[in-house]
């Protein structure tokens, strides 16, 4: 029992996206087919990159590693959804959603810190092009995607930390279709003053770091660019940032909306329906944006 008459919260209920049967089946079949879409595309991305030799230059390796990290990140979430649609209710331990929490954070955070570090990756590409080898060395890469991972584990870690810090207590029927940090809180009885800034503090900070690094690598390409007087030179630098600027746009629009706009602005279906986009959808989108580019 917890703190007076309250049940001590043991397991959950994620109630999923929709409660019509029929509703259900189309949903299941659309996002069974959303998922399988994007794990093959990913999985192919790895595998092209790996088995060519002439790709295994960071800009294809910083690709390879956001790929494995879409994989990660819609697989956190993707399973359990399928599941809601399958039947009314889906009931998941206390454990089981940490452990779905903390794997959405880890790849969600080391996708911010990829994103940047592609950025930067293009920056030194296009306004250093003689020195690339050198400030875009094995080290450097090696470090950059040190920082990605290590990143989102301790950013995990804060999550996790402030979730086992909160007394939860019933009711345990979540009006979401996996495990978020936000609707969890409101199950707690204790204080969550501290529990619930934490997490916006450190998933907000990275946000806010990885974005400046983005805006600062792309305001030195566009000058570098406006500088070349070959229509051909012009081109080719555009090229070369579409896919990556596309991918950023998709992915940072739809966080800002959840972790940035005030939670008055938008009701439960309408966060859930966001959340859908760039926990399921974006990630299928990344290996279409890139292939079709590249």
């Amino acid at each position: 029992m917890g703190t007076g008459n309250y049940t001590t919260v043991t397991e959950f209920i994620i109630l999923g996206l929709a409660e019509d049967t029929t509703a259900c089946a189309i949903l299941f079949i659309v996002f069974l087919g959303i998922h399988v879409v994007t794990l093959m595309g990913n999985v192919s991305i790895i595998t092209l990159i790996r088995s060519r030799p002439q790709l295994h230059t960071p800009k294809y390796l910083f690709l390879c590693h956001l790929a494995f990290v879409d994989i990660g990140y819609s697989s956190s979430a993707t399973p359990v959804m399928l599941m809601g649609f399958l039947r009314e209710g889906t009931s998941i331990r206390v454990a089981g959603c940490v452990a779905q929490l903390c794997s959405s954070v880890t790849f969600g955070t080391a996708e911010c810190f990829l994103l940047a570090a592609m950025a930067y990756d293009r920056f030194v590409a296009i306004c250093s092009p003689l020195l690339y080898s050198t400030k875009m060395s094995t080290r450097v890469y090696v470090q950059l995607l040190t920082v990605a991972y290590v990143g989102g584990f301790l950013n995990a870690c804060s999550f996790t930390i402030c979730f086992y810090y909160l007394l939860l207590c019933g009711p345990n029927r979540v009006n979401h279709f996996f495990c978020d940090f936000a609707p969890l809180v409101e199950f707690s009885c204790s204080d969550i003053s501290i529990p619930a800034v934490v997490p916006s503090f450190t998933a907000g900070s990275i946000i806010v770091v990885t974005v400046i690094v983005i805006a600062i690598s792309y305001i030195y390409i566009l000058i570098t660019i406006l500088k070349m007087r070959s229509t051909e030179g012009h081109h080719k630098a555009f090229s070369t940032c579409t896919s990556h600027l596309t991918a950023v746009t998709l992915f940072y629009g739809t966080i800002t909306l959840i972790y940035v706009m005030p939670k008055s602005s938008f009701s439960t279906d309408q966060n859930k329906v966001v959340c859908v986009f760039y926990t399921v959808v974006i990630p299928m989108l990344n290996p279409l944006i890139y292939s079709l580019r590249n």
